[in-house]
């Protein structure tokens, strides 16, 4: 690919955000008293924005680096430097190439350029005639990274977070040299860690020590003095007073170690087997490259990565990826369709949370922990309110011995949670939350105490994931200050908050419930008040079809395996027995009464759970190591006999789906199919490269099979029309 063709590849994309490279000539210091090694060009990549709006790369950021490199390179040949190094702007290195950009390609043509573009540049600083430095100074993310694993050396912050190499999560390769690179220097099992596990595993990233731990950099050095320091290192290295060690690294050629390559291969495929069900392309290609590239020369894997990478951006799991990371989590969720100025929402300087269970002491320790704010927990008796308490401060000595937080912080958290078997607590309350039995009249009583105690302003709010908040207000004196404020299990964990407005609930409740959500560090969707709002009634539909199909005959096996090529995190039935089969029944009557017969109650489920039975499977394995219905609990059920193929089940499915989800719409649930997928991302888990599931049902037509259209747009989570 010729300098004219990267240059007509960065055209087409004139309004991107440009990581701009200024060049800083440094004198290196003295090395044990003799002179200065000499000159050592310092490249800094900066956008000029503040530490919100990270570093990324585009064709026209790739292209003025590739342009400062080639410079750089003639300088060295000419003897005026005798090294590169290369950090970012406070707090970034890079964090990868900008999905928006690339998001924006629509032809196969362009992202190869996109992907060669990257080569031709990156291999420009592996080899410049002079020894390259990356100081990895902050956060360094996929072609972030690449740019350090492409240096000679490298130096990292004991400050600098979030090191990954996460193209298998957003649905792509490492292309840019990482996927050859990395198994090489620090080994191949360490490498599928780092390029397979921690991607599929929530995204997880690196900090500075365990990349440093790992071999990924050379030295490591406080943030203080981060680059000074790294600038005397690279003075001693191109001195030859310092020689790096690099006890990980491997030599691919050497038998033993073309073995344990070909363990973690085969390990990495079993593991993206059992976390997405080879559902999406992208992990499956990551581990056929490094297959491949153990017997390439660079050169040829570069080539590889660079079809493999043009291949990848045309598929519809890549563009449901991009469309879920960044149009959903990045940008809708800090912009929330529907809510209110937030200028309306009242300040909140206490709260008050009705009982002291499990779900009632999880929010109070989220409260106290993000808000700092007290919090007061009621129950019937002290023995309950103890026990709320006692738990609470257990789970701060807990992050406290993970040295998650400090002493003292741990000690001011405890102070803030208090608990009392009088609601009279509550007085100077400004925002209440119920967390008791999900029972309507319950709640109901519930909000006629407390509103008997608090102030006219103070915010009653419910945690309740099915039941009516309208009903639950209608015996209220002012039911506008009624909100539904729905967490999800585990409340510290899970990103989503369902904020349900009732008909009378008024704008400056709901502003304040908004902002409350920021404080939480939770991404709020606002929903209609209708039975499960959103995402139990998506996964109730769920469930209840994979359910009805077990009960008309299907096997179980089969029924429970139906759903695999969706790439779902659990199996309808594991997902049934972790929420709990009362609850997943209970939600499910609610939904019946709401819907009529889309939502089947299941007279087997029904037998389970009258004997105390917790999980249609049993806890252990049979001798070929395969989940099995214990006889007992076989014996409790009946079966009809129309059995279905997993074929069968999984369209039966997606139709269904597919139905409730227009229903959703129709009945203004929420604003848009974008708020269902953020739901479905945020509150179940539910993976990137299905876009949430409208995307994913757009995709395999059953979007068009019951409602006549797609959901979204060609273009949206697709290729453009």
């Amino acid at each position: 690919m010729s300098a004219a063709d990267f240059r007509k590849l960065a055209d087409l994309f004139p309004n991107e955000t440009l990581t701009h490279s200024y060049v800083q000539d440094i004198e290196l210091p003295a090395v044990d008293g003799k002179d200065s090694p000499g000159t050592f060009a310092l490249v800094t990549l900066d956008n000029g924005l503040d530490h919100s709006k990270p570093t990324t790369l585009g064709p026209n950021t790739l292209v003025e680096l590739g342009t400062v490199l080639e410079g750089l390179k003639e300088r060295a040949a000419r003897g005026e430097i005798v090294g590169v190094g290369v950090t970012g702007k406070p707090y970034f290195l890079v964090a990868g190439a900008d999905l928006s950009t690339v998001k924006s390609v629509t032809g196969r043509e362009h992202g190869l350029w996109m992907a060669q573009l990257g080569h031709d540049v990156y291999s420009t600083l592996a080899d410049l005639g002079v020894p390259s430095f990356a100081f990895i100074n902050g956060l360094a993310l996929g072609g972030g990274l690449e740019i350090a694993l492409q240096s000679t050396y490298r130096t990292v912050s004991t400050g600098a977070g979030a090191l990954a190499l996460p193209e298998a999560f957003i649905g792509l390769i490492p292309g840019w040299g990482g996927v050859y690179i990395l198994p090489r220097l620090i080994g191949p099992e360490n490498a599928v860690k780092v390029m397979i596990e921690n991607p599929l595993s929530n995204n997880r990233t690196l900090t500075g020590p365990q990349a440093f731990e790992l071999g990924v950099a050379d030295a490591m050095f406080e943030p203080a003095d981060f680059v000074e320091q790294s600038v005397a290192w690279a003075s001693k290295v191109i001195a030859g007073a310092v020689t790096p060690e690099r006890s990980n690294a491997v030599d691919p050629s050497d038998p033993r170690v073309a073995a344990r390559w070909a363990d973690a291969v085969a390990a990495g495929r079993a593991f993206v087997e059992a976390k997405t069900s080879n559902a999406s392309p992208a992990p499956a290609k990551v581990l056929d490259v490094l297959e491949a590239n153990r017997t390439l020369t660079q050169a040829e894997s570069a080539e590889l990565e660079c079809e493999t990478l043009a291949d990848l951006m045309q598929t519809d799991e890549f563009r449901s990826t991009v469309y879920a990371f960044l149009d959903l989590v990045q940008r809708r969720s800090k912009r929330p369709a529907g809510a209110p100025d937030r200028k309306l929402a009242r300040p909140v300087t206490k709260i008050g949370v009705v009982g002291a269970g499990l779900m009632a002491s999880q929010l109070a320790l989220l409260f106290a922990r993000q808000l700092k704010v007290p919090v007061v927990m009621t129950d019937i008796d002290q023995a309950r309110v103890d026990k709320g308490v006692g738990y609470v401060h257990a789970e701060v000595d807990k992050l406290l011995a993970k040295k998650r937080i400090s002493s003292d912080a741990a000690n001011r958290t405890k102070a803030l949670v208090t608990g009392s078997v009088s609601k009279e607590a509550f007085a100077d309350a400004d925002f209440v939350i119920e967390a008791v039995f999900e029972e309507l009249n319950v709640k109901k009583q519930v909000f006629k105490e407390v509103e008997a105690i608090v102030s006219p302003e103070c915010i009653l709010a419910t945690n309740t994931s099915s039941l009516s908040v309208t009903a639950m207000a209608e015996d209220l004196e002012h039911p506008e200050r009624l909100v539904g404020f729905h967490f999800f299990n585990p409340v510290a964990v899970m990103p989503l908050l369902e904020i349900v407005r009732a008909p009378k609930t008024d704008d400056a409740v709901l502003a304040t419930a908004f902002e409350l959500a920021k404080g939480l560090k939770k991404s709020a969707v606002l929903v209609k008040d209708a039975t499960a709002f959103v995402v139990n009634r998506i996964l109730l539909r769920l469930m209840g079809e994979v359910t009805a199909a077990f009960d008309e005959g299907t096997p179980a096996e089969v029924a429970d395996k139906a759903l695999r090529p969706m790439g779902l995190p659990m199996t309808p039935f594991v997902l049934g027995a972790m929420v709990g089969l009362p609850v997943a029944q209970h939600v499910q009557e609610s939904l019946h009464a709401a819907f009529g017969d889309r939502f089947t109650v299941s007279q087997n489920l029904q037998k389970l759970i009258g004997s105390g039975v917790k999980s249609i499977w049993s806890p252990e394995k049979d001798p070929d190591g395969m989940p099995f219905i214990p006889a007992e609990t076989l014996a409790l059920m009946s079966f009809g006999n129309s059995p279905s193929t997993g074929a069968d089940v999984l369209r039966r499915t997606q139709d269904a789906l597919a139905e409730e989800i227009g229903l959703m719409l129709d009945e203004g649930v929420v604003a848009g199919p974008e708020d269902i997928d953020l739901c479905m991302i945020l509150g179940a888990g539910w993976p990137m490269f299905l876009g949430g599931i409208t995307p994913y049902l757009d995709r395999v037509g059953a979007s068009e099979r019951v409602n006549g259209r797609k959901f979204l747009a060609p273009g949206v989570a697709s290729a453009p029309a």
